[in-house]
């Protein structure tokens, strides 16, 4: 009797306080689990909000911002081509000697603009480009934003809008972020199995400005012939389209305007980062040798080339299209700052392989407008080095960015390749059971194998490497307004 009550008085008394505890513990610990969520949430709302004041006050102080200078040459083009009947090249912006200077099918896009008022244009180009940055980011680092859900991509909104190029093509009114969605929506399809579909983007990207067509040879150096084939034919047919709808601007542009790089603006002004800028400014006053530019831009592709099929051998996609953005920008006659978007796969490629320091230091740099310290004069050791400083960022990246990291790094997961399970090990002969000796023992008993819980086979780890954190500008020298870079 009395085992038996100390029993059932142990029991109870075990059961009745390990509940009570256990009930206390658990409110206790949800209520301290929700007040702390509720102070991470409102640090990270103290902090999305601090850096987007930080954005605010810098965009609303530093002279910076470019009128939609770019907007209004494309926005006179059109009305001047159809309600005034002028010629698409013969327009100029008044007081400028500036005008449009893209392929006739641009203007072909941009017919619309006809229709509505330039606020109206505006306010629509804003919205294309918020939707195109929006897609970029998604293509790129998006599946890791997402795991910090709004805070993510609040902070990423922030970054980006201190970087140059991106505030640039915002205030330029420009398209460069149009054709970067474009071009990564392909890379997106081929990394992700659907190469059949891809091209197109490419394609369109290459008819509105001829930069995007080096991506062509990025198809053809990755084999990807039914790719390389849409991508031409889609921008031959935009072309074709473009000289059937407006004959005598086609002829004057593939003949003249495309080889007249002084109607894009002056090789050696400060904002063309691109190799024949660098040699522009060494030779100034004079022009610099065609020669010496083409010996290094043959030299550049050879490079490119060469890493680009290292990408491609691992099909590190990510890499591949970052590079040919990289390489596009370097051999480009003229690569004006806002053309320099090209270099967010970059980024996004030393994200992914967990390159914080490098990334933050280049993302620095490229905040501050350092180059603007020489647009007076760019002589000297300290010109040569400090006026090129994006280009020399442009071909270290080329030149260092990891390629052929490991598949589950990627931001592009390829569905097709490399989905073999592994072999299976060798199992252990069964040992028939006897009479009087226990069945197969649960795991952790002795005889039984352990299985560690774990991933199973195949399945990928997926790196959780983002930007939390923003990056003061390194220097704050405006871009001047006496003279600058046209579309």
């Amino acid at each position: 009797m009395s085992g038996s009550s100390g029993t059932n008085v142990s029991s109870g008394t075990n059961v009745s306080s390990g509940t009570n505890v256990s009930s206390g513990t658990s409110g206790s610990n949800g209520t301290s689990g929700l007040r702390e969520l509720l102070r991470t949430d409102r640090r990270r709302l103290l902090c999305v909000l601090g850096l987007a004041v930080v954005v605010g006050v810098f965009t609303a102080t530093v002279p910076l911002l470019r009128d939609w200078f770019d907007l209004r040459v494309y926005y006179g083009t059109v009305d001047t081509w159809v309600h005034h009947g002028g010629r698409i090249y013969d327009y100029r912006v008044p007081g400028t000697t500036y005008g449009f200077t893209y392929p006739p099918f641009a203007a072909l896009g941009m017919l619309p603009m006809a229709l509505v008022a330039l606020d109206t244009a505006i306010a629509v180009g804003l919205l294309l480009n918020i939707a195109a940055l929006a897609a970029v980011v998604w293509f790129l680092v998006g599946p890791a934003l997402r795991r910090y859900g709004w805070f993510g991509f609040a902070m990423a909104a922030c970054l980006l809008a201190l970087f140059e190029p991106v505030r640039d093509t915002f205030s330029f009114g420009q398209v460069n972020l149009l054709l970067l969605a474009l071009v990564l929506s392909d890379a997106w399809l081929l990394s992700t199995g659907r190469g059949r579909r891809a091209g197109v983007g490419i394609g369109l990207a290459a008819a509105i400005k001829l930069t995007p067509a080096l991506f062509i040879g990025l198809l053809l150096l990755a084999r990807r012939w039914r790719a390389a084939g849409v991508a031409t034919a889609v921008a031959a047919a935009a072309t074709g389209l473009a000289a059937w709808a407006v004959p005598d601007a086609s002829r004057f542009y593939w003949t003249e305007a495309l080889w007249d790089t002084g109607r894009i603006g002056r090789l050696a002004y400060v904002s063309n980062q691109s190799l024949q800028g660098v040699l522009a400014r060494l030779a100034a006053p004079d022009e610099p040798s065609k020669a010496a530019w083409a010996t290094v831009a043959l030299l550049v592709l050879c490079l490119w080339a060469w890493r680009t099929t290292r990408a491609l051998a691992d099909e590190d996609w990510t890499a591949a299209f970052a590079l040919t953005g990289l390489a596009a920008c370097l051999v480009s006659p003229i690569t004006w700052v806002h053309h320099l978007v090209w270099l967010l796969p970059a980024f996004a490629v030393l994200l992914h392989r967990r390159r914080l320091r490098v990334a933050a230091a280049l993302y620095a740099v490229l905040c501050s407008s350092v180059v603007w310290l020489w647009f007076h004069d760019a002589s000297g050791l300290d010109g040569f080095l400090g006026s090129n400083t994006y280009t020399w960022i442009t071909l270290g990246l080329l030149l260092w960015l990891p390629v052929g990291q490991p598949r589950v790094s990627r931001p592009f997961l390829s569905r097709r390749a490399r989905n073999t399970p592994p072999a299976p090990s060798p199992a252990a002969p069964a040992i028939p059971a006897t009479s009087g000796q226990p069945g197969p023992s649960p795991a952790g008993c002795a005889g039984a194998p352990v299985v560690a819980p774990g991933p199973a086979a195949g399945t990928p780890r997926v790196s959780t490497s983002v930007p939390t954190g923003s990056t003061r500008p390194a220097a704050l020298k405006p871009q001047s307004s006496s003279e600058r870079a046209s579309s």
